[in-house]
Formats: C-alpha cells, sequence, structure tokens
C-alpha cells in the first residue's frame, strides 16, 4: 500500500484505546490473471481468511448488502462488541468479494456504502468511523 494509506489508518489505529486495538491483518490476494479461475481464487482467499481469525471471534463481514449502519448505530454495535468480551474480525474480500465461506462464517454484515471504494480508502474509512464510535460512546469532542 502507499505510505499515505498506511499513515490514514496508522493514525486512527493509534488514537483507539488498548481495550479497541486496531489489529490489521492483510490476506495475500490469489493471484489473477487472464484465464484466471475467479472463484477458485475467491474460495481460497477465504480460507486464508477464516484461517487468519482465532477461535470465538466475533466476524463481522464488510458487504454491499449488509446493513448500512449510521455512525450512532455503529457505536451501539461496538458497545455490545465490547460488553461481549470478544474479539471481532472485521472482513473485507478482495476485488471479487468475500467467499461464501466467509459470509457463512459471520454473524453481522455492515454496509459503508452501495458504492465500491478502492482497499487503501476502505481500511483508512473504517479505522475512523471505528474512532468515531469510540468517540460517541465516551463524549470524547471528535464526534460533532
Amino acid at each position: 500500500m502507499p505510505g499515505w494509506v498506511q499513515q490514514g489508518y496508522d493514525e486512527y489505529a493509534k488514537r483507539m484505546p488498548k481495550e479497541c486495538d486496531l489489529v490489521l491483518k492483510e490476506i495475500m490476494p490469489g493471484k489473477r490473471g487472464k484465464n484466471s479461475d475467479v472463484a477458485r481464487i475467491v474460495r481460497d482467499e477465504g480460507e486464508r481468511m477464516i484461517q487468519a481469525v482465532p477461535a470465538k471471534t466475533h466476524i463481522v463481514t464488510l458487504d454491499i448488502p449488509g446493513k448500512p449502519w449510521t455512525t450512532p448505530e455503529l457505536s451501539v454495535a461496538m458497545k455490545r462488541w465490547m460488553e461481549s468480551g470478544q474479539n471481532v474480525a472485521l472482513m473485507i474480500g478482495g476485488p471479487e468479494g468475500l467467499a461464501d465461506s466467509v459470509r457463512d462464517q459471520a454473524r453481522e454484515s455492515w454496509s459503508l456504502s452501495k458504492l465500491t471504494f478502492p482497499h487503501p480508502v476502505v481500511r483508512i474509512l473504517v479505522a475512523e468511523q471505528l474512532y468515531r464510535a469510540w468517540s460517541i460512546l465516551h463524549n470524547h469532542p471528535y464526534h460533532r
């Protein structure tokens, strides 16, 4: 990723308190070519994504058909996640989306928008929205 992506993500990740530590785990995408078996590539990516998630983790997919939460609704979800005591994994698919196996493991699905965003922007946007949701829960002035 370009340096500006890492800087943007890091800016919001470092603002999060320890109880909401953001950990980015990148899964290498499958190699795509002119005659690639895209269905197999997506399945393989999904398997690698699931393997990267510890047992008993609350999985939330980021997917266009998911629920289009407002920021206050995200803060309610965040509060629920924190109170559950479980780790939460936000799963973002590759260029062709999420594997069915990942969707099947998810307990919730969140839609950022009906628009399609480039992956570099998504990681910054999600980190910022999580920080904003946390700021709502703690009456921090960031969310005005």
